[in-house]
Parts: structure tokens; C-alpha cells; sequence
């Protein structure tokens, strides 16, 4: 199974990004089972678009998006995507559509409350959010399930928003909610293995 899995660079005044420690503690026991392409991406929307939409140009069975949410206390299943494009810029007016003559949103095609449950197994907080930003955690999910629903792919697509760090809320001296790196990238870990297992169950069916 091809999964793009990808995070984004530290922005604003977070020196690190917990999407990012979370991706590169995972790599460290990468699934055997998997073929992981991993990407971090800029914060900046037109750089991020160029490299996203190249990624996507790829065959693959799923695509994962990792962000960082600060002040969450929950790892948070993104269901929604708007047809949205905010900056941080312009936070306060209004803001242009990400696709002209595009549908104003699509859903996730991750299952989203098998991944929810699976999580609390784990003992990992969790919720199904509706609402994933008007930034770039919303464009890369956007982004992706349009171009998939064009091209008329299978592939599924979802996103993650992950607390902070403990790790790095130490680091910054901080007083907000967090789940340890090992947390976050077993959270990670197993979404990966909701897919993988969901995948080969529709392939023994198909057989």
C-alpha cells in the first residue's frame, strides 16, 4: 500500500511543529507493510500547492496530512474541507474560493470513526472535527480530495491535527496541552493501520 503521508515546517512563532516530530519519530520504526512517501511542507500557499499537487500526480492508495494544532487537547480527524483559501494575513476579511467553479466542500473519504475509536483503544485521545481552518491543514485536504474526485481515483485522503508536543511545549516554556512525540507518532501509527487493514480486507473481497 502507497500512502503520501506529510506534515508541514515550523510557522509564526513556533520554532518546531509538532506534525513534523510526530512524522520523524514514526520513520524511526517505519511500517514494513507500507510504502510511505513522506513530504514537509512550506507554510506559504502557492509553494505548498506546487509541491502537493506534484505529489498527488503520483499512484497512490491514500494520502494522510498531518498539523499541529495548538491549544488541542485531542488528536482531532478532520471530516470537512472548505473551498477556502485564508492567509494568516487576512484573518477578518473575506477570503477568495481555492478552486473557482469548484464544490464548496468535500468530505473526507478517511473513516473517520473507525480511526476515532481505533485511537481510544490506544488510549489516545480523540474527536471527529468539522472544522479544519480556513488555512493550510484546510488547503492540503481540499486540495487532494478535489484532485482525486477529478481524476475519478480511489484513493482516500485525510487529515490529522495533532496537539503540541510535550516535548516541545517544555522546550518553549509553555502552559498549554500536549501528548508526548511517542504518542503523537503512535497516533500516526495507527490511522496508518486502520488503512492498511481496511485495503487489504477490500482486496481479500475482491478475490
Amino acid at each position: 500500500m502507497r500512502i503520501l503521508l506529510t506534515a508541514f515546517e515550523p510557522y509564526d512563532q513556533w520554532s518546531e511543529n509538532s506534525s513534523w516530530l510526530a512524522l520523524v519519530e514514526l520513520l524511526k520504526h517505519r511500517p514494513t507493510n507500507l510504502e510511505l512517501i513522506t513530504r514537509r511542507y512550506p507554510v506559504h500557499l502557492q509553494r505548498m500547492q506546487e509541491k502537493l499537487l506534484e505529489d498527488l500526480s503520483k499512484p497512490l492508495d491514500a494520502v494522510l496530512h498531518l498539523g499541529q494544532s495548538p491549544g488541542a487537547s485531542a488528536v482531532k480527524l478532520e471530516s470537512v474541507a472548505l473551498n477556502i483559501a485564508g492567509c494568516l494575513e487576512e484573518q477578518g476579511s473575506e477570503l477568495p474560493c481555492l478552486i473557482d467553479a469548484a464544490p464548496l466542500a468535500y468530505r473526507s473519504t478517511f473513516p473517520v470513526g473507525l480511526c476515532a475509536d481505533r485511537l481510544k483503544e490506544h488510549q489516545i485521545p480523540a474527536l471527529i472535527s468539522y472544522n479544519a481552518g480556513t488555512f493550510l491543514c484546510n488547503a492540503t485536504l481540499y486540495l487532494s480530495l478535489h484532485q482525486m474526485v477529478s481524476a475519478g481515483a480511489s484513493t482516500q485522503v485525510g487529515f490529522m491535527h495533532l496537539p503540541l508536543a510535550t516535548e516541545q511545549v517544555a522546550r518553549e516554556n509553555l502552559n498549554l496541552p500536549s501528548l508526548p512525540i511517542s504518542t503523537l507518532a503512535t497516533a500516526v501509527y495507527s490511522i496508518l493501520d486502520v488503512l492498511a487493514s481496511a485495503s487489504k480486507t477490500a482486496g481479500e473481497q475482491v478475490a
